[in-house]
């Protein structure tokens, strides 16, 4: 595991924004193509509108991206808690790639059949490679969720899927998800986490004993190790006192 600390969640998301393009041009010098799983929610904006900004934007291949969705709320593309538009709104909309690039979670039809057919798509995809993304981007929620796997469901423990579509109770609505099998094979994961609010779960979610029904974060354990924390000292306060 690997351990990013920056003063505040601008330095956070600039330091980020800087490793992801050295990955991106250290791969592509090795592979065709970078298959690259966006996260959704409020921390990554900035991240996203800095990748799509000029300093940044120039200095990525962006037409051999791939980019995949680690989950999708179950709501229509054009709802604001959709995290494809949140996606589109701050980063494709500004980047020159095409339809083809991009793999979304569709939300047209049922959960199930939606889950369904996003893991067909990735294991035609990824079928006789070593390894399935080149980097999966993932939040962390208060209460430890990663994805959509949610403290005490079910979903936490899938070991044969790579996508699933859950009920969340709390949300009253399904989600989509990819799954710590499919996450853990991949080449590299890097977690985004920042705020005061999250310190004591990341605290036991890294140092703590292993308490998936508790904190599902913990089921991701890339196979090759190549796992990396990216924390604003809010978020670290507790772990830089251990």
């Amino acid at each position: 595991m690997h351990l990013h600390v920056q003063k505040d969640a601008d330095s956070l998301s600039l330091e980020l924004a800087e490793w992801i393009i050295a990955d991106i041009q250290k791969t592509l010098v090795l592979k065709e193509r970078y298959a690259l799983v966006l996260s959704g929610g409020s921390t990554p904006k900035k991240l996203y509108e800095l990748l799509a900004s000029g300093h940044y934007r120039d200095r990525i291949d962006w037409q051999k991206i791939d980019f995949f969705w680690g989950d999708e709320r179950y709501v229509p593309f054009d709802d604001e808690r959709n995290n494809g538009k949140m996606a589109y709104d701050t980063l494709l909309k500004h980047v020159p790639v095409l339809q083809s690039q991009v793999y979304l979670m569709d939300t047209t039809q049922d959960p199930e059949s939606s889950a369904q057919e996003y893991e067909k798509i990735l294991r035609r995809y990824f079928d006789n490679q070593p390894a399935t993304f080149d980097l999966v981007l993932l939040g962390m929620g208060d209460d430890g969720h990663t994805l959509s796997l949610f403290p005490g469901t079910p979903v936490v423990h899938e070991q044969k899927k790579w996508v699933a579509a859950p009920y969340v109770q709390a949300q009253e609505m399904y989600r989509i998800t990819l799954t710590a099998p499919v996450v853990n094979l991949s080449a590299a994961v890097a977690f985004l986490v920042s705020g005061e609010k999250k310190a004591q779960t990341l605290q036991a979610v890294i140092n703590g004993e292993y308490h998936p029904d508790v904190y599902p974060s913990q089921v991701i354990q890339p196979r090759n190790g190549n796992l990396h924390w990216f924390i604003d000292a809010a978020a670290g306060n507790l772990l830089v006192r251990e």
